[in-house]
């Protein structure tokens, strides 16, 4: 990586590839128009980095506001199949939009619509990994999109900077940039506190700075702090730089990706995990369906000793899950230090608690839970 970013500072981008992220309010200019004075210096800036050696895929939301102005609509609804069709008609604007904003630059972009059954599905996961792949191979600038039309849960929760990492591990970037309407991370709620600072760098996250993430914050959009810092945790773990900028900032990509980021490079002083392709799909691919609280003892087994999760260090378990579903892995402050792939559901895991595996072994409704991990490490992805 070293070499990499010396590379950037000295205009070299050779061996890069960059996924940069688009949030609503940063591609328009109200809630039912594009900003296309916008998109075309995010367009150049994109030629910048391509002229330089990197490629680049794009993450972006707006169709749902691109569709609100093609059907005259200067507020976005609430009911979800407005929204989706809303999304429908948007998508092809947004494209469009893409299209000619890159012509000048001779960029030829391409469309991706992904779904979160597409990533929950391992095998389509992985062809979507090749899809995007040959795409930077042909010189293209993939323009990738939740499926809003279908994907009712993403349509609510707005969460395109999880969809962000997800490309970003599917690709395997060197660099994610995600581009918001605030400067990057503060130490507080810049809303609220007068005096918030902007924090520069993080290189762990801690309790202290997930609970500085605030909630949602524009009508636009409908992600927050809170979801950037969930992706930040996944990249760190993956080895891959992170960054938070302000995206209405003249050249905020091009300053970033050549190395002086204006906003909050997450990046972690440490070596990364080994996070295999298969922790990176369980780590992103899949919403959590639940939670495992563990105790102190087994957080340090996790942490540091590269173990499994067994039930007799599990305090409790949150949600309803079943077997081979992923959930979260949770210290006793509710901070997630991980996710993983259960090997038993719910209810099973709520007996076992605490339960050691000679324990387990001696009752009839839960022996066979002592013959394996509550979770494997083969399917853990630790996030400290």
């Amino acid at each position: 990586m070293r070499m990499i970013v010396e590379q950037a500072m000295q205009g070299d981008l050779s061996g890069q590839r960059i996924v940069i992220k688009i949030g609503s309010s940063t591609i328009t200019d109200s809630v039912s128009s594009i900003d296309e004075a916008w998109l075309a210096s995010f367009a150049a800036q994109v030629a910048h980095l391509v002229s330089a050696g990197a490629e680049v895929v794009v993450v972006s939301s707006g169709a749902i506001a691109c569709g609100l102005g093609r059907l005259g609509m200067d507020t976005r609804p609430t009911d979800m199949p407005t929204l989706q069709a809303a999304a429908s008609v948007g998508e092809a604007a947004l494209v469009s939009a893409y299209e000619e904003a890159f012509a000048p630059f001779s960029l030829t972009s391409s469309i991706v619509l992904l779904t979160r059954r597409d990533t929950a599905d391992r095998e389509a996961y992985l062809h979507a990994r090749d899809a995007l792949a040959r795409l930077l191979g042909l010189g293209i600038v993939p323009i990738v999109n939740e499926n809003d039309t279908v994907s009712v849960e993403q349509i609510r929760f707005g969460d395109n900077d999880t969809l962000a990492a997800l490309v970003a591990c599917l690709v395997d970037a060197t660099l994610l940039i995600i581009l918001s309407d605030i400067d990057g991370l503060y130490d507080a709620d810049p809303c609220r506190v007068p005096d918030a600072r902007l924090v520069p760098r993080v290189e762990r996250i801690t309790e202290d700075i997930a609970s500085a993430a605030g909630g949602p914050g524009s009508c636009a959009g409908s992600g927050g702090m809170v979801t950037k810092i969930r992706a930040a945790r996944v990249m760190m773990a993956a080895g891959i730089p992170m960054a938070i900028v302000h995206g209405k900032r003249a050249d905020a990509v091009t300053d970033t990706a050549f190395g002086a980021c204006p906003g909050t490079l997450f990046k972690s002083g440490t070596r990364a995990h080994e996070v295999t392709p298969r922790k990176l799909w369980v780590a992103l691919g899949d919403a959590a369906r639940g939670a495992l609280i563990v105790d102190e003892g087994a957080k340090r087994a996790l942490l540091t000793g590269g173990a499994s999760l067994l039930p007799v260090g599990v305090k409790s378990v949150e949600g309803s899950f079943a077997a081979g579903e992923v959930v979260d892995v949770k210290d006793a402050a509710g901070l997630v230090i991980g996710r993983g792939v259960a090997s038993a559901a719910s209810d099973a895991a709520v007996l076992a608690c605490g339960k050691t595996t000679e324990e387990l072994a001696r009752n009839s409704l839960l022996s066979s839970m002592a013959a394996r991990p509550l979770v494997h490490r083969d399917d853990l992805v630790m996030f400290e």
